[in-house]
């Protein structure tokens, strides 16, 4: 069972080796990680800066 605030991502294939297998987007999972351990004022960046990796790749993506 999943920690409420965790990402569970058993059901994902790519989780197997412990990566979604893209650096960017695996950067930015472990930011938001990183970020339960802030104080809440500075958790906020770090979901603002991972957001914006997640969005800027996700644009790359679309463009291939």
């Amino acid at each position: 069972m999943a920690v409420p605030g965790s990402w569970d991502r058993r059901g994902d294939a790519a989780a197997d080796d412990g990566g979604s297998g893209h650096a960017a987007v695996d950067a930015a999972l472990q930011a938001i990680a990183n970020a339960a351990d802030l104080p809440p004022a500075d958790q906020i960046a770090q979901y603002e800066a991972a957001l914006r990796t997640l969005q800027e790749t996700l644009a790359t993506i679309d463009q291939a």
